[in-house]
């Protein structure tokens, strides 16, 4: 094995060590007790209009942090909450999917509205400047870095989990991002019992 793939793998396998850490560690608190979620949040939709975790109340939120430019992990999982959504028939017209970037310099308003229509309709992509995602993304125990590529590039890594919350506003559940859409969709299906 070549040092540079010996490197990819050990990133990776660091990668997703700390992932399950950030994963246990933020369901749970220190003792095992739940851990806290403040689901509010103030950010900009792709119309350029405010958007609060009000506007959604009466519906289950489901929120999902990544960024468009991502190459795999966050378009699959956009895929699995849209397959999710679709296995739950005319029940998914109670659950409001929303997409916040962590990358907001290069998600536009416009990127991300087009991105976005690759997946389910009922998608609501918001986003913030810099320090507001930083944030909001502390207040999620979301684990996030921009990763330099070299040549002015990069990348972003973060954490890959979906947040429930209920009709109310209150932290439900974190889901993690790996489950076939049909997993999901049992998921959400007990939710909505």
């Amino acid at each position: 094995m070549t040092q540079i793939a010996q490197d990819w793998f050990s990133r990776r396998s660091a990668f997703r060590t700390l992932l399950l850490a950030t994963f246990v560690l933020g369901s749970r608190g220190a003792l095992g007790t739940p851990l806290a979620i403040d689901g509010r949040f103030s950010l900009t939709g792709t119309d350029g209009r405010t958007v609060t975790n009000e506007d959604f109340r009466g519906k289950w939120q489901i929120i999902y942090f990544g960024y468009t430019f991502c190459p795999d992990v966050c378009p699959t999982t956009l895929a699995e909450i849209t397959n999710a959504l679709a296995g739950l028939g005319p029940r998914a017209s109670e659950m409001q999917p929303i997409f916040i970037t962590l990358d907001p310099a290069r998600d536009s308003a416009k990127v991300l509205g087009a991105y976005l229509k690759a997946f389910d309709r009922r998608f609501v992509g918001l986003r913030g400047d810099p320090e507001t995602i930083q944030t909001l993304a502390s207040q999620f125990h979301a684990y996030f870095r921009l990763r330099g590529l070299g040549n002015g590039e990069y990348t972003v890594d973060h954490s890959s989990y979906i947040y429930v919350f209920d009709r109310q506003g209150a932290f439900v559940e974190l889901l993690t991002a790996d489950q076939p859409g049909h997993a999901l969709t049992d998921a959400f299906r007990k939710l909505l019992q």
